[in-house]
């Protein structure tokens, strides 16, 4: 986002870490549509790891005002500790993670992250090859958090045009070149469809990468501007 490129922005853009996403489609937008796109900033708090900050953004039809698209991205600042943010304390153990059976496998290329910065312009050096990603402290180039849940996404909801939300925590890089093992399953309720959970992990290291959810919208959940 332009923004996170601002002088005021307190936080370096290159090397920003993608930690979780919180997404509503209201409902589908035409490509043709007139759109308005406004974004902020908010919730600067400190981590374990450095800073992080929540960036939203928000979708618009301009000649109505209705939110169609509402996202909120969580993202880190890794190793940058701003003085008056307190850090969080240190990560309880997880539970041991039990793979699932897989319904599908992703086997994704080294240059997977240069050819999505090439469609969504997102040229943060930690995607585009291992040199420019050691420069940054990773020891291998990792795809964009924004590809796997974009992907995962499409895979779950398909071609269905109700609303939906859907959410995306992260847990651990795919560091590229990579085979992600990937399980999602849906659920229903009175003979309809009622959400799915999706999670997607190394089946060599059996470490997740990502988990989340997908949810229905009721159509009066749409987001109105005054």
């Amino acid at each position: 986002m332009s923004l996170m490129a601002r002088e005021d922005f307190p936080l370096p853009l290159l090397g920003m870490v993608h930690l979780r996403n919180q997404v509503q489609h209201f409902r589908p937008i035409h490509y043709t549509e007139p759109l308005t796109v406004t974004a902020w900033a908010e919730n600067l708090a400190g981590h374990r790891a450095g800073t992080q900050v929540e960036l939203i953004a928000e979708v618009s039809a301009t000649e109505s005002g209705d939110v169609v698209w509402h996202g909120r991205s969580t993202y880190l600042a890794k190793g940058v500790f701003l003085p008056r943010f307190d850090r969080q304390e240190a990560r309880a153990n997880r539970p041991e993670f039990v793979p699932p059976q897989p319904t599908a496998v992703w086997r994704l290329g080294a240059d997977a992250g240069r050819n999505y910065a090439g469609v969504s312009g997102d040229f943060n050096p930690i995607h585009l090859s291992r040199l420019s990603a050691k420069a940054l402290g990773m020891k291998r180039s990792l795809a964009h958090g924004m590809y796997l849940a974009s992907r995962v996404v499409a895979d779950t909801v398909q071609n269905r045009e109700e609303p939906y939300e859907w959410s995306i925590d992260f847990e651990s890089p795919v560091f590229l070149p990579a085979t992600v093992s990937l399980s999602i399953q849906d659920a229903e309720a009175e003979g309809r469809y009622a959400g799915s959970t999706f999670v997607g992990w190394n089946n060599r290291s059996r470490r997740r990468h990502f988990h989340g959810s997908v949810q229905p919208l009721a159509a009066s959940g749409a987001v109105q501007n005054p």
